[in-house]
């Protein structure tokens, strides 16, 4: 059992500033390959960012990074090679360690050299949004050392429509704050981010409370 609470926007912002400074530097060092735009997205974005007291896990933030390649002109493991490359030249002069590669994600964690306690860490996935509304992330498989585009699962469909409903309905959003907490306090899996259980979330509430689109 985990213990997470919401972190406050005067705790959550600093930190949010240094990794936006952090990816500021990032786009500056892959400015010659290509270009992206970078958003919070999930609790990231709807000031739930998340901190567990029991666990050494720190605060957790997410970031979504848009590459600005419509042509194709480079391959998903060009992409995310580069961009993790220039974030491990950037992130360490910030404290952070090199990024651990993950399926979906990139992760950097600050962590303190005395206690081996994550302060906080980001995720972050290289997307791009379709046409046609939906999105494709960069997805690592680890066993081919292959990557590649992927659209992004059923659960992350119209997720800023479930959540604009939830809000206009007040109860419902307060609903959402506290299940989220509750999935979090009882997830088990340590490769379940932030990301997904904020997802699962939000689909679990608005269909339980009618919502269609």
């Amino acid at each position: 059992m985990h213990d997470f609470r919401y972190v406050s926007r005067k705790e959550a912002q600093p930190i949010k500033d240094e990794l936006y400074q952090i990816l500021y530097e990032v786009q500056n060092l892959v400015r010659d390959k290509f270009t992206f735009s970078f958003k919070p997205i999930g609790s990231s974005s709807r000031s739930m960012i998340t901190c567990d007291a029991k666990s050494n896990i720190g605060f957790d933030f997410d970031i979504n990074i848009e590459v600005n390649d419509d042509d194709e002109n480079f391959e998903p493991k060009e992409i995310r090679t580069t961009i993790r490359n220039a974030i491990d030249r950037v992130a360490p002069h910030y404290g952070y360690k090199y990024c651990e590669d993950s399926t979906r994600v990139l992760t950097i964690k600050k962590v303190n050299t005395f206690t081996s306690r994550i302060i906080h860490s980001c995720d972050f996935a290289i997307v791009y949004n379709c046409t046609d509304g939906r999105q494709q992330y960069i997805r690592f498989n680890k066993d081919n050392n292959y990557y590649s585009w992927e659209y992004q699962g059923k659960g992350f469909v119209d997720l800023d429509n479930k959540i604009g409903w939830l809000k206009e309905k007040k109860e419902l959003w307060k609903k959402l704050k506290d299940y989220y907490i509750e999935k979090k306090n009882l997830n088990k899996n340590p490769d379940k981010h932030s990301r997904s259980i904020f997802a699962e979330s939000i689909n679990e509430m608005c269909q339980k409370n009618g919502y269609h689109k």
